[in-house]
């Protein structure tokens, strides 16, 4: 017994070791080192040049909408600021952190960082002199506009960028598609299920981003708990099989889901034979249950043609006097399937003598790979680019300029504002210097980010509405105000795609959102490139 326990006391010491060593090993991996190298090794050169400390603007954008080859999107989902001022809050460079940096050696064994960088990074290497000035979450967005301006001094600001960049690209990827499959699914029940294909912790950022832009709910549990929304889902294959191998059948197995979950009974019906076996033994409990005094959930359809099956399983449920149950479908689901579904339903469901918009209309989705790993368009092209940089009490505008025009960035401090048509639809937005007043002008001159030659006037007192965008989310490190609460970001959501024109919203060749320069900021930027140019010509004459 003594050696027993002697063992048993080492298998705890043993457990306990690992047990804290992986989480020594998450802390380090999703810390303030969740960043690319290179981030560090530019702020210590900052440091070396004594601009460290020199305040700075960087602008967050994407530069394109996804397209996902056989459709495209017009608009994006603002999702994952949240998370990641939690993440800035919490994070900072500690004695391990320190300790890492370190050992980096570079060819000739010298060491990367040296003394002094490091003693500033322990003591200043942390978030708390950033202000953030962003697009709130769950609002639409647009291709160009700054969604988020950064700023800070310029070595923890440049830290920043690849995590910032991690946590807005993929939320707003995933809550983008998820309000396109609400869109397509005529905003019936959508639930995500998406967890087992994700990749590895983004399912959990994944979830909680279909949740803000289009799902009802999720099946990840711990997502849940954090959103505050109840965790759902249904059955897998492997109950009904295994009852089938224990000799009770797939109606076995429908049965004791039915004693379990009497109130709250969705059964999975195509493990054996959809029309034949599946749904015929769930109508069987489905009276059982009614008898009792309980009412089915409904069926899900995993396989096969989902729409001929969705119109014969609700003949089927009809017939048998459960006109109000769900028929839920899942298995690769996105958009434009969900679309196609229901236009095969509108064809067939008459020549059954149904209602197809009663069918329709008791449709759910189960959304599961298609959405969590954005099928067509893995990764959003958000980019993070200084745009100007203080000097003295002077912001100067910094440029990138490319030989695609569409890469050139749009410099300066800038505000941001949606001008509204007079029938309340959003028209277009506007970039504009931070010091220029838009409201009491009479007329607005919209310049193309690129193209010289197009450009329009707008009559201010003809639009309905102009308001700004960016709101100011975070002051040195600390947040202005609670973030809104999920139903919160819905309404926000909401309201933004009821205010966007039909057109941006098809599936199919959606119709350009009309992104705008004003006449001073479209009249800096051409200045920064001619003088960009200038000095590139003057460099090669050198």
């Amino acid at each position: 017994m003594e050696q027993f326990n002697k063992q048993n006391s080492g298998e705890k010491e043993d457990k306990q070791h690992v047990t804290a060593d992986w989480k020594r090993r998450q802390q380090s991996a999703e810390g303030i080192l969740f960043t690319d190298f290179y981030e560090l090794t530019m702020a210590q050169l900052y440091y070396r040049m004594n601009i460290h400390e020199k305040p700075v603007l960087f602008d967050y954008f994407f530069r394109s909408y996804p397209d996902y080859g056989t459709h495209k999107a017009g608009y994006c989902i603002n999702a994952g600021m949240e998370w990641l001022v939690e993440w800035m809050q919490a994070v900072r460079f500690g004695s391990k952190e320190i300790d890492f940096l370190k050992q980096q050696t570079g060819k000739t064994g010298k060491p990367v960082f040296e003394k002094d960088f490091l003693s500033w990074l322990e003591e200043n290497g942390n978030f708390d002199a950033v202000t953030i000035r962003a697009v709130p979450e769950g609002r639409v967005v647009h291709a160009n506009v700054p969604v988020a301006q950064i700023q800070g001094p310029f070595a923890v600001t440049q830290m920043l960028e690849s995590s910032f960049l991690n946590h807005l690209n993929y939320q707003t990827l995933i809550a983008t598609k998820a309000s396109r499959v609400r869109q397509a699914g005529c905003q019936n029940l959508t639930i995500e299920f998406g967890m087992r294909r994700g990749q590895y912790k983004g399912a959990n950022a994944g979830a909680r981003a279909a949740l803000i832009g289009g799902a009802d709910f999720t099946s990840n549990t711990g997502t849940s708990s954090i959103m505050g929304t109840p965790p759902k889902g249904t059955h897998a294959h492997s109950m009904v099989q295994a009852f089938m191998a224990l000799g009770e059948g797939e109606l076995g197995a429908f049965k004791a889901y039915g004693d379990v979950y009497p109130d709250d009974c969705l059964l999975l019906v195509d493990t054996v034979d959809t029309l034949q076996s599946g749904i015929p033994n769930a109508i069987k409990v489905f009276e059982q249950l009614r008898k009792k005094g309980h009412e089915p959930l409904g069926i899900r359809l995993d396989s096969g043609d989902l729409a001929y099956f969705t119109v014969q399983a609700a003949k089927m449920l009809n017939k048998a006097g459960f006109k109000k149950a769900k028929i839920f479908l899942s298995n690769k689901l996105d958009e434009l399937v969900i679309w196609q579904i229901i236009e095969q339903i509108k064809e067939e469901a008459p020549r059954h003598n149904l209602d197809a918009a009663h069918v329709i209309a008791r449709l759910a989705y189960g959304v599961g790979t298609r959405l969590i790993v954005s099928k067509g368009h893995p990764a959003l092209d958000g980019v993070y680019k200084l745009t100007a940089i203080k000097d003295g009490s002077h912001w100067l505008p910094a440029i990138k300029v490319s030989e695609n025009p569409a890469k050139t960035i749009n410099p300066g401090f800038k505000n941001v504002w949606r001008l509204y048509d007079n029938r309340g639809k959003a028209t277009a937005d506007l970039l504009a210097l931070k010091d220029e007043t838009i409201t009491d002008q009479q007329t607005l001159t919209l310049h193309h980010p690129t193209q010289t030659a197009v450009k329009r006037t707008v009559n201010v007192q003809q639009l309905s509405d102009i308001e700004p965008l960016l709101v100011e989310i975070v002051r040195e490190g600390k947040m202005n105000a609670p973030f809104p609460s999920l139903p919160q970001i819905r309404q926000i959501r909401d309201s933004d795609l009821d205010k966007l024109d039909p057109g941006v919203k098809r599936l199919m060749n959606p119709h350009v959102y009309h992104v705008s320069l004003t006449e001073r900021l479209w009249n800096l930027k051409q200045t920064q490139i001619d003088t960009w140019k200038n000095g590139f010509q003057n460099q090669k004459e050198m």
